[in-house]
């Protein structure tokens, strides 16, 4: 991923952000990224990945783009699968409950 593609998608925060915002200021826990323009407090899909670029920043570990090891189509893709909108890889997208029954 590229540091302007978006971590968050709910609030539409980019990665460029949140690392800005961790080397700004030093937030202790990486669950102190909300701050950031809420990241991480809506669906939940980029809290793993929110722990993963304070680690990387916090521990000067060097290219946070890496840290993902997907592209970020993939990373989008994978969001819609978490939250039950895209291709689970079975040819059925996930709906909700009251989709399920509708079909019955």
């Amino acid at each position: 991923m590229e540091l302007d593609d978006k971590v968050c998608y709910c609030f539409h925060v980019s990665m460029r952000k949140l690392v800005n915002f961790t080397r700004q200021t030093k937030p202790v826990k990486a669950s102190q990224l909300s701050e950031c323009f809420g990241a991480g407090t809506g669906c939940g899909w980029c809290v793993p990945f929110l722990k993963r670029i304070h680690e990387n920043v916090t521990e000067e570990k060097g290219d946070v783009e890496s840290t993902f090891g997907m592209t970020a189509g993939e990373y989008a893709r994978r969001r819609k699968v978490f939250r039950g909108e895209g291709d689970d890889g079975s040819g059925e997208g996930k709906g909700n409950e009251k989709d399920s029954e509708k079909k019955q």
